[in-house]
């Protein structure tokens, strides 16, 4: 079985948020449908050159918020209903994520966070003109 996601030694991002953001972005395109089967923990481990703790710790994650299903003995599947919840929280994370490098990105240059914020609040002003 192809891994469905990949992983970037070259990325910032821990391994466990790429995996789990690949297994996301895998459903959301179609390329892992509902109620296909995952690889083992220690498949997908030995294939992305992981360790099966992450793996396990990334499943066990998705299967709380209802994006996956495990059948002891038989595997793990994505589920068939995934709940929008479930993509909203990691939406939430994101975005999270996305102001917090901004904000990091600004001090660097020498900007407060006000300064910052009302950077970007101008910028949306200028933007509904």
């Amino acid at each position: 079985m192809t891994p469905p996601i990949t992983i970037d030694a070259n990325d910032r991002t821990p391994i466990y948020a790429q995996l789990e953001r690949g297994i996301r972005v895998a459903i959301a395109t179609g390329r892992l449908r509902s109620g296909e089967q995952l690889p083992t923990v220690r498949q997908l481990a030995v294939d992305l050159r992981v360790n099966a703790n992450t793996v396990a710790k990334v499943y066990l994650t998705l299967e709380r918020e209802g994006v996956l299903v495990t059948q002891r003995g038989v595997g793990t599947f994505i589920a068939d209903n995934v709940p929008a919840s479930a993509h909203a929280g990691h939406r939430e994370r994101r975005l999270h994520a996305h102001i917090d490098r901004f904000l990091t990105d600004s001090a660097a240059l020498g900007y407060s966070p006000r300064e910052a914020v009302k950077e970007l609040t101008r910028r949306l002003k200028e933007g509904e003109n």
